[in-house]
């Protein structure tokens, strides 16, 4: 098996693995208080995540790298698993998942805003368009709909796409797995202490498939997913692979509808098309627009 095919299903692995994080989260926040379960996943992944960097000895990040390691931690360590676990209080796991398409966008401009590129206007139309789709779906919901759940999920992609495009920077200089490691391992002390203030008074009233929710969202969602999907991006190239998790609705559907009963209703599916769409066709001129400013020298 050659590295670049190695690369994507490692990329394919980290996806599908991502895409039981919204459903695992909606099992666990019907028995955990959302602050406690935040803070209880990254202490979980965060001691995993130290462990593996003692047993490989990893060498301590540079001074230089400690802020963009805050920015993924903030992004996708806190920021992320708190807004999704906040908004799935209030909607469903299927309904949340239309929103998770809008991710692979999110992450490409953050990509163009720290990276300085100059997208051409065709990008920013599809941009737009993925937008309204989303937006346009939550009105449609009516008075059935959450707007605090769909503002929650919606400032949940934001952050996400921030610390991915940050940590996909950062990844080209420590490493994949380094990169989420560390981050973990920075903010444990204060989601430790956030899984200490919200200590639940007992824990007799818990099920099963929270507890199993609970164990999904730390050990797979926040470490695993990310080995997988880093390995993915360094060996068959961020471009091409990171494409892979415009699949992530799908599959997240897919899990919420069979292992939650949930209702996924043909406009869930059509807007979900709709924006998967958009988020091709967005970027696809981002990569023209980045290789021709290359080609002639822009900066």
């Amino acid at each position: 098996m050659d590295r670049s095919t190695d690369g994507w299903i490692s990329g394919l692995i980290g996806v599908v693995i991502f895409s039981g994080s919204l459903p695992a989260t909606r099992v666990a926040v019907e028995a955990f208080d959302p602050l406690f379960l935040t803070g209880a996943r990254a202490t979980i992944a965060g001691i995993l995540g130290l462990a593996l960097l003692l047993a490989f000895r990893e060498r301590r990040p540079a001074r230089q790298d400690l802020v963009p390691l805050a920015i993924v931690a903030l992004g996708v360590v806190v920021g992320f698993p708190l807004l999704t676990a906040l908004a799935l209080q209030q909607v469903t796991s299927a309904h949340s998942i239309v929103f998770v398409g809008l991710l692979p966008l999110s992450t490409a401009i953050f990509g163009v805003i720290r990276g300085g590129e100059r997208p051409s206007p065709a990008f920013w139309a599809f941009s737009m368009l993925g937008s309204a789709l989303v937006i346009g779906f939550a009105l449609s919901q009516g008075l059935s709909a959450s707007p605090m759940g769909d503002g929650l999920m919606l400032g949940a992609i934001i952050v996400c796409g921030l610390g991915y495009a940050e940590g996909a920077r950062l990844s080209r200089r420590l490493g994949g797995w380094q990169v989420i490691s560390w981050a973990l391992v920075l903010s444990l002390p204060v989601m430790a202490v956030l899984a200490l203030v919200y200590w639940p008074t007992t824990f007799a009233d818990v099920t099963l498939p929270a507890w199993i929710g609970l164990g999904y969202v730390s050990v797979f969602s926040m470490l695993v997913g990310f080995i997988f999907w880093y390995r993915g991006l360094a060996q068959g190239g961020i471009a091409s692979v990171g494409q892979l998790q415009l699949l992530q609705p799908f599959f997240g559907l897919a899990l919420a509808a069979t292992l939650l009963h949930e209702t996924v209703t043909p406009v869930m599916l059509l807007v979900t098309v709709g924006v998967i769409g958009c988020v091709i066709g967005a970027r696809r001129f981002a990569k023209r627009a980045s290789t021709k400013e290359l080609a002639t020298g822009a900066t």
